[in-house]
C-alpha cells in the first residue's frame, strides 16, 4: 500500500482528534468523547488481567451497530459461557448506553486509530476472535491483527456503489477488505459490489431481524403509555433528532386534526438538553415520562421519554410511528416499529437502511413513508387516518411477514465460526 494514502489517513485522524479538542469547550458529545478515553489502557488492563478464557473482541460503532452484535453476543454466551467478550464503541452514543451492558465481561470505548494505539490495545486484550460489526473501517487496527493472524469477522455489512471501496480513491479501503477473514453481507447487491473489486462475501440476513423478533416476543407492558393513550390515536416519534423534532413539534402546536393523536417522543441522545429543547418548542401539555403516572398520564398532550430501553416495547401502543434521523446520515433503525406491523414514517435519507428501501418499493404495504417537508409529513397521517383500519390490517400481516422471513441469520454466523473452530 503507498505510503502517501497511509499519511493522508493518519493527517485526518489527527484533524479529526483536533476538532473534538476545539469543540471540547462547547459541545457535550465531544466532552463525552474525550472524557471517556481518560486512562482508557489503565482500565482494560485492569479489567483484562481479571479475564480467563479465550477473548473475543466486538467492535461497534454506536448503539445502532450493538442492536446488530447483540443477538450474536448472548448466542455465543449462552451457548459458550466460558468464552470472555469486550464489547467496544467508537461513538458516545453507544458506549454512555450500554457501558453496563451486561452480555459481556466488558465495555471500553476504542482507542483513536494510530500505531501506537493499535499496538498497545491488541498486545493489553490479547483476543483470539475479533468481530467487527456493519462499518468502521480502522486501518491501523485491523492491520495489525492481520500481521498478528489473528481472524477478523465483518458482520452484517452494506456495500454502496458511492462508497470509497469503489472509487479511482479507495485503495486504503481495498486494502482493509482484505484484513477480513470471512465478510456478511446483507445482501446481494452488496455481494456484487464486493465481487466487482475482487473479494466475496456470503449473504447472511442482519440479525437485527432476530434481535426485534426477540424484542416483540418479550416486550415490556407499559401502563403508563397505555392510561397516556386512552382511547384516542398516538404517533410515537423514535430516535429523533433536532430536524425531526420541529416537525413533529410543529404537527403538535397546530393540531391539525384536533386533539385526534397523543404523542409520544423519544429523542435519540436521552440528555437534559434534548428534553430541553423539546419542551421548549412544545405549546401543548407535555410531561417527561419518569415524572408522570398512570394516575395522570391523561391530562398530558405529550410525553417525553427520558428513560432508555423502552422505546422498542413503547412503538407497540403506537398508531403511527416516525422514525427520526432520515433528515441526517440516515434514518435510525425502523425494524422495532415495523415488527408490530406500524406504519413508518422517515424522512429522505433512507438508503443506507435496506429495510427501508425494501419497505417503500411495496407501498400497497402501507407500511414505510418517506417525507422531505411537513406538507408532505402531514399528507402521510391524513392519509392513515382516514384509512387507518384498511390500511394497518394489509400493512401489520405484511410488515409481520416481512421481519419474520429475514430471520435466522445470528445461526447462520454462529453456525460458521463454529465451523472454522473460531469459537
Amino acid at each position: 500500500m503507498p505510503g502517501i494514502y497511509v499519511t493522508l489517513y493518519d493527517i485526518f485522524i489527527l484533524l479529526y482528534r483536533l476538532a473534538i479538542l476545539v469543540s471540547y469547550p462547547f459541545s457535550a458529545r465531544s466532552r463525552r468523547w474525550y472524557d471517556g478515553r481518560a486512562k482508557l489502557f489503565a482500565r482494560l488492563r485492569t479489567n483484562m488481567k481479571s479475564l480467563h478464557g479465550k477473548k473475543i473482541w466486538v467492535h461497534c460503532a454506536s448503539l445502532g451497530e450493538f442492536e446488530q452484535a447483540r443477538p450474536l453476543i448472548e448466542m455465543i454466551k449462552e451457548r459458550d459461557p466460558a468464552v470472555r467478550i469486550l464489547l467496544t464503541f467508537f461513538s458516545p452514543s453507544g458506549y454512555d448506553v450500554r457501558r453496563y451492558y451486561e452480555g459481556v465481561d466488558y465495555v471500553s470505548y476504542m482507542p483513536i486509530d494510530n500505531l501506537a494505539n493499535a499496538v498497545k490495545f491488541i498486545r493489553t486484550v490479547r483476543p483470539e476472535l475479533i468481530i467487527w460489526v456493519k462499518y468502521e473501517y480502522w486501518y491501523h487496527f485491523l492491520r495489525q491483527l492481520y500481521i498478528r493472524q489473528l481472524p477478523i469477522v465483518l458482520v452484517s455489512a452494506v456495500f454502496r456503489a458511492d462508497q470509497p471501496f469503489f472509487r479511482w480513491y479507495g485503495g486504503l479501503h481495498r486494502e482493509m477488505l482484505r484484513y477480513f477473514r470471512h465478510i456478511f453481507v446483507q445482501n446481494e447487491e452488496s455481494r456484487q459490489l464486493l465481487r466487482s473489486i475482487g473479494f466475496d462475501g456470503e449473504v447472511c440476513a442482519d440479525t437485527r431481524f432476530d434481535r426485534v423478533a426477540s424484542i416483540a416476543a418479550l416486550r415490556k407492558d407499559y401502563d403508563t403509555i397505555a392510561a397516556f393513550k386512552g382511547d384516542k390515536k398516538l404517533i410515537v416519534a423514535g430516535s429523533t433528532w433536532k430536524k425531526d423534532i420541529d416537525l413533529i413539534a410543529r404537527l403538535i402546536n397546530e393540531d391539525p386534526f384536533q386533539q385526534a393523536f397523543k404523542y409520544v417522543i423519544a429523542p435519540h441522545d436521552v440528555n437534559e438538553e434534548n428534553n430541553y429543547y423539546i419542551i421548549e418548542r412544545i405549546t401543548a401539555s407535555r410531561g417527561l415520562f419518569s415524572r408522570v403516572t398512570t394516575r395522570d398520564a391523561h391530562e398530558f398532550d405529550v410525553l417525553i421519554i427520558d428513560g432508555i430501553g423502552m422505546l422498542s416495547s413503547i412503538y407497540y401502543y403506537a398508531d403511527v410511528v416516525y422514525v427520526g434521523g432520515g433528515f441526517g446520515a440516515s434514518v435510525h433503525n425502523i425494524l422495532e416499529p415495523a415488527v408490530y406491523g406500524k406504519p413508518v414514517i422517515f424522512g429522505p435519507h433512507y438508503q443506507k437502511s435496506a429495510e427501508a428501501v425494501e419497505l417503500l418499493s411495496h407501498p400497497d404495504w402501507h407500511a414505510a413513508h418517506t417525507i422531505r417537508s411537513y406538507d408532505q409529513l402531514l399528507e402521510v397521517i391524513e392519509d392513515l387516518y382516514d384509512n387507518n383500519e384498511a390500511h394497518l390490517r394489509t400493512g401489520s400481516e405484511k410488515t409481520r411477514e416481512y421481519v419474520l422471513s429475514h430471520t435466522g441469520g445470528t445461526e447462520q454466523i454462529y453456525a460458521w465460526l463454529k465451523s472454522k473452530n473460531c469459537i
